[in-house]
């Protein structure tokens, strides 16, 4: 794929604002720039030094659009490789599209979704796996995706993968080698060195692929669901961890009859809380789907809150162990946080109480605030952050993921080759196969299918 023509669009979002910045790349980017600018100065841009910026007005003719800085980044010192011209004018969405009707009338050409950085991949300004941390970078909105998105668009996971490849490839250039020299039986690969390679790199894939449990997560936050009886205060709880009131309070049952949902960062990490309706027997059409929909959130939860009324304790605290065992028996393998909510109204007899008869309660009042900064700290503590702190490589892309999978899949035919006496020829093929997905990742391997499916995520402007 070879892209020749400039690209020009819309770098910052769409709408009005103070600033906004048009970006061109190509060949003639400069030169299309020269065209319509001019400078106060009275230089053309061509003549300027690269990463330069330069006062002066865009020009229809005689008319004048706009006064504009516009930045001058020659090749290949430039983010797309190219010859680049991003042009800071006013934000009226007239000027914008004034500017750049111009110059796509004087022969720029729109640009796609994404297609500065395909040109940048394209240009070995970036490899495919920053190619689409960029993206995620963008979408970051919370500290740990930040850091994820950041530490892979610098390249921390794909020179981690490029050394893999690198070495698995002298092997099998050595394998390789032998193959010619077959008739006169030579072995110029040291197997037992190769084993070790092998034997390596299968733990450095096992845990890139662990990785991408948490890295999933933290890419697209922790999904929490908020369950209990009617009117216990779920959607008071909610309002109260996000501190707004996002949810309907009322004293009626079954006010909540959908499910409700928004975000919060909690210690730097996205946790996406969903308030449910209440759990009960109901002849309501409504809220009987509204139910229905509870049991499939707790499903993609990652994490299950179960709350219930202190101050009913005593005459339905057996309903609510029951509701409670019948969520440990359906969903056993999901952390659970079982609160005692509305406990302002309770004495200190009543606490302890409830603390004898329930192992591992959380007190809390999320009308009163009491005990919510002590929920946030547990739900920080369901998430294994080492990794984060560590600047161990965590795999958010589930292209990286399904590549990663393959990639070792044929690494353990390797070593069952090795460990087996396989001949060369056969292990050639198992690492060839290998070093393809390794490459997938990357970008050394690649097709234009692929890369339409990629960039087409982008947004238009990067």
């Amino acid at each position: 794929m070879i892209l020749q023509d400039t690209i020009v669009a819309l770098a910052t979002p769409s709408g009005a604002g103070a600033i906004a910045i048009i970006r061109l790349s190509g060949a003639d980017a400069i030169h299309f720039a020269d065209n319509q600018f001019r400078s106060v100065s009275g230089k053309l841009l061509a003549k300027q030094k690269t990463h330069t910026i330069h006062l002066g007005h865009i020009m229809d003719g005689n008319k004048t659009i706009d006064e504009v800085l516009v930045s001058v980044f020659k090749n290949p010192n430039s983010y797309t490789g190219e010859d680049v011209v991003e042009i800071s004018c006013h934000g009226s969405k007239y000027i914008q599209q004034e500017i750049i009707q111009l110059f796509l009338r004087n022969g720029c050409r729109m640009a796609t979704a994404g297609e500065f950085t395909l040109r940048a991949f394209l240009n070995g300004k970036l490899d495919l796996s920053q190619a689409e941390a960029v993206a995620d970078l963008i979408t970051s909105d919370n500290e740990a995706s930040h850091q994820i998105a950041m530490q892979q668009m610098r390249g921390g996971f794909s020179s981690e993968i490029a050394k893999l490849r690198e070495e698995l490839l002298n092997f099998a250039s050595l394998i390789e080698l032998e193959l010619d020299f077959a008739e006169e039986d030579v072995e110029f690969a040291d197997r037992t060195k190769f084993k070790d390679l092998v034997e390596r790199i299968s733990f450095v894939l096992k845990r890139l692929i662990d990785s991408f449990a948490i890295g999933n997560v933290i890419k697209n936050g922790i999904p929490v669901a908020i369950v209990g009886e009617p009117n216990v205060g779920k959607s008071t709880l909610l309002n109260a961890l996000l501190n707004e009131e996002r949810a309907i309070v009322s004293e009626i049952a079954g006010t909540t009859r959908d499910t409700v949902e928004d975000e919060i960062s909690i210690g730097g990490m996205g946790f996406r809380f969903i308030d449910t309706a209440g759990i009960r027997e109901t002849q309501d059409v409504v809220e009987s789907i509204g139910i229905k929909k509870t049991f499939e959130k707790i499903e993609q939860a990652q994490v299950v809150i179960y709350l219930f009324d202190s101050t009913q304790f005593k005459t339905l605290g057996s309903q609510f162990k029951i509701e409670l065992e019948k969520i440990k028996n359906k969903y056993p393998q999901k952390p659970l946080i079982i609160i005692a909510n509305k406990i302002d109204k309770l004495n200190e007899i009543d606490i302890s109480n409830l603390k004898s008869q329930i192992s591992n309660l959380e007190l809390l009042s999320a009308k009163e605030g009491i005990g919510v900064d002590e929920l946030k700290n547990k739900l920080l503590s369901f998430v294994n952050t080492g990794s984060l702190r560590n600047n161990d490589t965590i795999i958010t892309n589930s292209r990286h993921y399904d590549s990663l999978l393959k990639a070792l899949d044929e690494i353990e035919k390797v070593k069952h080759g090795l460990e087996s006496g396989l001949s060369g020829d056969l292990l050639a093929i198992d690492i060839r196969q290998a070093l393809y997905h390794f490459g997938e990742i990357t970008g050394e391997i690649t097709n234009d299918d692929l890369l339409g499916n990629i960039f087409a995520n982008f947004c238009i402007g990067k």
